[in-house]
C-alpha cells in the first residue's frame, strides 16, 4: 500500500516529515511531461504534545486499504502508533515507552500488508527490531536483535511490502544494507553493503515496492534514490538533494520527500 497519496501533507508538526507546502519538482528533462501536475495542501492535523491527535516527533506513516492513516511518533513522550481516519479523527493508539512486545523505543518505519497487518521497525528496542500487529493495535510477533548477522539489525529504519507479502526492512548505521522477509520474520535475502558504489548504501532511510516488484531505496547519506528489481539486482539510481521518504504510486512515478526543499519530488520513467 503506497504511503503517500494525498495524506503526506496532512500531518503540520515539528518533524522531518513537517510539511507546510509541497512542491512538485520533477526530473531534468522529464519537466514538460509531468508540467499539468500541481499539488497543494488539503488538509492537516495534529499538533505537538501529549494525547490523542498529538505528536512527539511524527517519522512515518502508512495508509490502509480502508483508508486509515498509521503514524509513528518517534521519542520522548510519544513512543506509540496512533490510527486516524482520512481525515484525521483519531482512532485509536497503542504501544509506549520500553522494551518487550508492543512496546517501543524509537518506533521509525511502518508498512500494512493486503491484510491489514502493521509492521512497525524499531530501532533502539534490541528485543523488538520488527514487530507485527493487526490492525487493531494487537502484537501477533516480533523478530530480529542487535547485531551485523542476517535477520540482525543496528538501526531498523524504513519497511516496504510487496505483492507476496514479503518485507523489506533498510539498516542503517553499521549494517548498511535492506534485508528481505517472508511475512512472519523468516529471513529470506539481503542486498547492499556501506559505500557509495552501486549497489551500496550510506543510511539506507526508507524503501517503496512497484507493483512489478521493482524495489526503491533512499540512500539518503548518498544522496541519491536506487532501484532494484525483485531479485536485488541494481538497475539504476539518481541524484536528489537530501532524501528521506519514498513512495511509488501504481503508476510508477517516484515521490521523494526532499529535506532541503521541504517538499515533494516527482520522478517519471523516460526510457528503459
Amino acid at each position: 500500500m503506497s504511503k503517500i497519496n494525498l495524506v503526506i501533507a496532512s500531518l503540520s508538526v515539528s518533524s522531518v516529515f513537517a510539511l507546510v507546502f509541497v512542491c512538485l519538482i520533477t526530473l531534468g528533462v522529464t519537466s514538460a511531461a509531468y508540467a499539468a501536475e500541481q499539488y497543494s495542501l488539503v488538509g492537516k492535523w495534529g499538533s505537538r504534545g501529549s494525547g490523542e491527535g498529538k505528536f512527539s516527533q511524527p517519522l512515518d506513516l502508512a495508509i490502509d486499504s480502508s483508508g486509515n492513516v498509521y503514524v509513528t511518533d518517534f521519542t520522548g513522550i510519544g513512543n506509540q502508533i496512533q490510527k486516524f481516519t482520512a481525515n484525521g479523527t483519531f482512532i485509536s493508539s497503542w504501544g509506549n515507552l520500553g522494551f518487550g512486545n508492543g512496546r517501543f523505543t524509537n518506533p521509525a518505519g511502518i508498512a500494512i500488508d493486503s491484510s491489514g497487518n502493521v509492521y512497525v521497525g524499531d530501532f533502539g528496542n534490541p528485543e523488538n527490531a520488527v514487530q507485527k500487529f493487526t490492525a487493531n493495535g494487537t502484537f501477533i510477533t516480533s523478530w530480529g536483535s542487535t547485531g551485523l548477522g542476517d535477520g540482525q539489525f543496528i538501526n531498523p529504519g524504513g519497511i516496504a511490502i510487496d505483492s507476496s507479502g514479503n518485507v523489506y526492512v533498510g539498516d542503517f548505521g553499521e549494517n548498511n544494507r535492506v534485508q528481505k522477509f517472508d511475512s512472519n520474520g523468516k529471513f529470506i535475502a539481503k542486498l547492499g553493503a556501506p559505500g557509495s558504489d552501486d549497489g551500496q548504501f550510506i543510511t539506507p532511510a526508507d524503501i517503496a515496492v512497484d507493483k512489478a516488484g521493482n524495489l526503491y531505496v533512499v540512500d539518503a547519506g548518498n544522496n541519491r534514490v536506487q532501484k532494484f528489481d525483485s531479485n536485488g539486482k541494481f538497475i539504476t539510481n539518481w541524484t536528489v538533494s537530501s532524501p528521506f521518504g519514498i513512495a511509488v504510486d501504481s503508476g510508477g512515478k517516484v515521490y521523494v520527500i526532499d529535506q532541503t526543499t521541504g517538499g515533494i519530488q516527482i520522478y517519471g520513467l523516460i526510457s528503459s
